[in-house]
């Protein structure tokens, strides 16, 4: 899911905060002032009795519902419209549970890439792209986004449009927006969404998506949608949830938005040499081509780096750390980051739209037996680094650009390679005392 790149297109995803896709503290539900305590008559001359302040009561659905409504026609949607979009809808559980869950238990790197990369995903984007062909020139031509990536996205968000959520997005959003954990988020899109319905681009029926309301075959949320959307097929909608032009336009245009460079790479595999410093495969460090290669960074196989990309600034990603395989990430692999803020994300982006061409193949081994630490293990791994004045920059069990500083520092002072990874090792080294 595309994350926006001003504050009227800001992401859920992830989106997301970085994040992609997406942390942040929500907010308290609408409620009523606690009323004030008595106090006793002053002749008493003693203190009043303490009288505790009665709860916050929040608003029904119905009173949100109406406050909201007001407000919706204020900025003015139509009214018949708003009643249209919102007849019989009810506060959705499902969507509560799916938003208050945080899994314990992530995939690797490994493991979520085998499947983006499934066998059928590439066989189905192969017949795609050629079923597409004129489409995707027609694309190619006005936004100069490479056609292999945006048949990627559209591979992985929604299975080339056979998987693009099919709750209402109107419902969805309409229960985030009343008791989401990023209410004024959810209200937003809500509002967004509206408007996409006011310029019938779409009918309410018809505007399915996520849980967390993204919609349609790129998956947009309805404030990205608004500032990049297109009717590409000309029939006088922008229509991304049945129209492939429709979808993969819309993402090349905010591709193009986002800073793509027309003709170069999101990047590529290299290898590191022996005694290689670890602490400089950071997303803040970044260094011409030519410096990486004067570094005896290579291609896999010891050959030299592509010429034509010595000019090119890259940085260096250790997605499983530095026994795993490392990738050399020049500007568009930032540019898709901003579709979804994962590194993950990006880099199974990058590697799906080469395998469309035959390539895409990861030559080094992966650590599968490393396992992944879970998020309470996380949480503890960053309690520990703040307990050792390492400042992971908060304890959320979401391992970020500070955390993986805080854990580089640590591993320095082990005398480890500070690659930033945080491992099963690591935590067991900050147990002890």
């Amino acid at each position: 899911m595309p994350t926006p790149l001003s504050r009227k297109a800001r992401l859920h995803l992830i989106t997301s905060c970085s994040l992609i896709w997406l942390t942040a503290c929500a907010d308290a539900p609408s409620a009523a002032l606690a009323q004030a305590a008595p106090t006793q008559p002053p002749a008493a001359a003693v203190a009043p009795a303490a009288v505790p302040a009665q709860a916050p009561k929040p608003q029904t659905f119905a009173q949100w519902r109406d406050s909201f409504r007001q407000e919706a026609l204020d900025k003015g949607i139509d009214a018949e419209l708003f009643d249209r979009a919102f007849a019989g809808v009810t506060p959705d559980e499902d969507v509560i549970r799916a938003d208050r869950s945080q899994p314990e238990f992530s995939r690797p790197v490994w493991a979520y890439l085998d499947s983006a990369m499934s066998s059928q995903r590439v066989s189905t984007g192969r017949s795609r792209l050629a079923a597409e062909r004129e489409t995707l020139n027609a694309i190619e031509q006005r936004y100069g986004v490479d056609r292999h990536i945006l048949a990627a996205i559209w591979g992985l968000e929604s299975n080339y449009g056979q998987n693009m959520g099919n709750r209402p997005v109107i419902r969805s959003l309409a229960t985030l927006a009343h008791e989401g954990r990023r209410p004024r988020f959810a209200h937003d899109q809500l509002l967004a969404a509206l408007d996409i319905l006011q310029h019938r681009d779409i009918e309410p029926a018809g505007m399915l998506g996520s849980w967390a309301g993204a919609m349609g075959q790129t998956q947009f949320i309805p404030t990205t949608y608004n500032q990049y959307a297109v009717d590409f097929d000309g029939n006088g909608k922008r229509d991304i949830w049945n129209s492939p032009a429709d979808a993969l336009a819309s993402a090349a245009h905010y591709l193009q938005q986002s800073g793509w460079r027309t003709g170069h790479s999101w990047g590529q595999e290299v290898l590191l040499p022996a005694n290689f410093d670890y602490a400089q495969a950071d997303p803040a460090v970044k260094k011409t081509v030519a410096e990486w290669q004067a570094l005896g960074v290579t291609a896999p196989g010891g050959q030299r780096l592509a010429d034509n990309l010595a000019d090119q600034r890259a940085a260096l990603l250790l997605p499983a750390g530095h026994r795993g395989p490392a990738f050399l990430l020049l500007h568009n692999f930032s540019t898709i980051m901003r579709y979804n803020n994962s590194s993950s994300y990006a880099l199974a982006i990058g590697l799906l739209s080469e395998r469309f061409q035959g390539g895409g193949r990861i030559v080094a081994d992966w650590p599968t037996d490393d396992r992944p630490l879970s998020r309470t293990e996380r949480i503890e791994l960053q309690t520990l680094l703040t307990e050792k004045s390492l400042e992971p920059g908060g304890i959320d069990g979401i391992i970020g650009a500070n955390t993986r500083r805080a854990i580089r520092s640590f591993q320095q002072q082990q005398g480890w390679p500070a690659d930033g990874y945080a491992s099963v090792e690591l935590l067991e080294a900050l147990r002890r005392p």
